[in-house]
């Protein structure tokens, strides 16, 4: 367990693993994407705390389970030696279910927040979709949005991939 205050939030689907234009949960499926563990390795070792949040609709929409979504994490760990600190996942869907944790709402980073004693000011959360930087923005935390240019819709910073953001977040 990390003794700092400071923590990078991520987003799962298309920042950690491929995404693969549907729902991700066989780990024969899931592939981490090339430089992230690297990338991880660099933000822990500048005293950050590394905490997944990511929407999981599927588990209300009963294409897969819970336990399916942590076999996926037990990969991510496993590729990232086990750096991740948590791995939080909202299971809810609109059609089904509301929640004050599913992306735009802030309640998975609001958990953390509480859990690790955070300071949102030196926070970052790294997603690929505005809902990411919506989350972020409700409780204070600056965003990096990263990947395909038709979702930034103007947001700043926009990079490509983790391996950008990392250098966005070192360098501030």
């Amino acid at each position: 367990m990390s003794t700092s205050n400071k923590a990078i939030f991520l987003d799962r689907d298309g920042v950690l693993n491929e995404e693969i234009g549907t729902y991700v949960w066989e780990p024969a499926k899931f592939n981490v994407l090339p430089g992230v563990p690297e990338s991880l390795a660099r933000l822990k070792a500048a005293g950050y705390c590394l905490i997944v949040v990511t929407n999981q609709a599927g588990i209300a929409k009963k294409l897969y389970t819970a336990a399916d979504v942590q076999a996926c994490h037990a990969k991510l760990q496993s590729a990232c030696g086990g750096l991740l600190d948590a791995l939080y996942f909202a299971d809810a869907h609109p059609s089904v279910s509301e929640s004050i944790l599913r992306k735009p709402n802030s309640g998975m980073l609001e958990k953390a927040v509480a859990r690790f004693h955070l300071d949102v000011a030196q926070c970052w959360l790294v997603g690929d979709r505005l809902r990411d930087m919506q989350a972020g923005a409700a409780v204070g935390v600056r965003g990096v949005l990263v990947g395909a240019e038709e979702n930034a819709e103007g947001f700043a910073p926009h990079v490509a991939d983790l391996r950008a953001a990392t250098e966005v977040i070192l360098s501030h």
